[in-house]
């Protein structure tokens, strides 16, 4: 396994739709369990593949105990919304912002074997799966605020100096990691 660069605001990948996964073999066996490992390191909840520059249709997830992945997801959301809660995103460091989500959804997929998986979430889970699922759309979290929200999130994003963080996360992980770190070849 290996702990994998996450992109960033303003890689093309991020606002590509994910091709289907198609090929259920090692490659994407290691894939996964990179993803897991890339998430775990960062402490984060969710993690889709073009996040770390793959256009494939998975992500991985990790709430309160629950985790897995889901390959191909398709969601069936609840027409209802549950409270705003504040966001943030691996690819927008820095930034959180009340996101209006569905309040349940049901995720259904395949795992990395090609079997079935549907899983039924609701409060966190389901604004992740709803979060990474949007990943796999070319959809940044960002592109769901409203009003004032969104005209701070897109200045604060005009502000910042993506490239010097960038920068900065590879150099600091570069020194934990080794030279796994940003070696995944696929293309993007």
């Amino acid at each position: 396994m290996a702990i994998l660069s996450i992109r960033i605001i303003g890689d093309p990948v991020l606002r590509t739709v994910a091709d289907p996964v198609t090929d259920f073999g090692p490659e994407l066996a290691k894939l996964v369990a990179d993803m897991t490992e890339t998430m775990e390191d960062v402490d984060g909840a969710g993690l889709a593949a073009p996040q770390i520059g793959v256009s494939q249709r998975v992500f991985t997830y990790r709430i309160d105990g629950v985790e897995g992945h889901i390959i191909n997801p398709v969601l069936e959301n609840s027409e209802d919304f549950q409270e705003d809660q504040v966001e943030g995103c691996l690819s927008i460091p820095g930034l959180a912002y009340p996101v209006r989500r569905r309040r349940a959804t049901r995720a259904t997929g395949v795992d990395l074997h090609g079997n079935p998986v549907s899983v039924e979430a609701e409060g966190m889970l389901a604004r992740c799966f709803q979060h990474e699922t949007d990943h796999l759309d070319g959809i940044l979290y960002t592109d769901r605020l409203e009003g004032d929200d969104r005209k701070s999130a897109l200045r604060a994003i005009r502000a910042a100096n993506y490239h010097e963080v960038t920068e900065q996360t590879t150099s600091k992980r570069a020194t934990t990691v080794g030279s796994s770190f940003g070696s995944f070849g696929i293309a993007e």
